[in-house]
């Protein structure tokens, strides 16, 4: 037995006298069982013999693990970039986000399951009151993928809009906004908060809403302050990035391309609120067509 798991290992030897060993399977047999793995685990297994490098450098295989409008995001890159790559390399390229629109929107592929996601910086979207000092400042910041978050100091109408048109694959998507309760700010090393300008959003909810180009419509309410519950549940929101999710819509691929648009608001101006960062907005992936089931649900991931 010890002997037999042995020749199986030894992947380049091919004696056979020792008996079978995986040199002995064809690379057409590899690459079949490949199109049932995940990227990473092709990768795992091209270090094992010559066969499974082989299989795992095959355009065959990697043309089945890129999503079917791979080109759209080939074409937002330079085209000499991308001249005369297999399509292993053309996933290893995907999969680092790609900047568009100003480099205020990104997409890639997720390096497991293949499918596009999205992100669109808060530069990337309109804002009331942005262009007014008194009320908001843009932060520069390593904490935010495009380095930059609008942080509010104080505001009483209180409205993020945004919108996006791309070639989405079909598939469930969700959309959730990625916010910061207080300010936050390198000293000494250490990451510390402030809450100075942090108030108001415990007096009414924050509405959040999306609709798409072919009628699909997702809306949620959220307080984004509740000192009082969080102390009794311990689940702090104050000096922590919360994806607040919106919702969720379906791509079905009968439509060129997919208009989403959402907003984030609190327009009662009876009061003022302030003390809050917002990074972006992000468009995931979370299932095929299959898996769509008619549900509206929002929740806080």
């Amino acid at each position: 037995m010890g002997s037999s798991l042995s020749n199986l290992n030894d992947g380049e030897t091919n004696d056979s006298s020792m008996g079978p060993s995986l040199g002995d399977i064809p690379e057409s047999c590899i690459a079949a069982v490949f199109m049932y793995l995940t990227p990473p685990e092709i990768c795992n297994l091209a270090g094992l013999n010559r066969s499974f490098r082989g299989a795992a450098s095959s355009d065959f295989v990697w043309e089945k693990k890129l999503p079917p409008n791979y080109q759209d995001l080939l074409d937002l890159l330079p085209p000499e970039r991308v001249l005369g790559l297999s399509k292993k390399d053309i996933f290893a390229v995907l999969s680092r986000p790609i900047p568009f629109d100003d480099d205020n929107k990104e997409l890639w592929i997720d390096r497991v399951t293949g499918r596009v996601c999205m992100a669109i910086s808060a530069r990337g979207m309109a804002i009331t009151g942005i262009e007014d000092r008194r009320y908001w400042n843009w932060i520069p910041t390593n904490e935010s993928r495009f380095h930059v978050v609008a942080y509010l100091q104080q505001i009483w109408w209180f409205e993020v809009d945004g919108t996006v048109t791309f070639h989405l694959p079909p598939g469930i998507y969700s959309l959730s906004f990625r916010i910061h309760l207080g300010g936050f700010a390198k000293k000494s090393g250490r990451r510390v908060c402030n809450y100075e300008h942090t108030h108001g959003w415990d007096l009414k909810p924050v509405r959040f809403s999306l609709s798409t180009s072919d009628g699909q419509e997702a809306s949620c309410e959220y307080y984004l302050d509740d000192v009082e519950r969080e102390e009794s549940t311990g689940h702090h929101k104050r000096g922590f990035w919360i994806d607040y999710k919106v919702g969720e819509f379906v791509v079905t691929g009968s439509e060129p391309s997919t208009e989403i648009k959402w907003s984030m608001k609190q327009i009662d101006c009876t009061h003022s609120k302030g003390g809050l960062c917002v990074d972006s907005v992000f468009i995931n992936p979370i299932g095929d067509l299959k898996d769509y089931r008619t549900k509206s649900f929002c929740e806080i991931d």
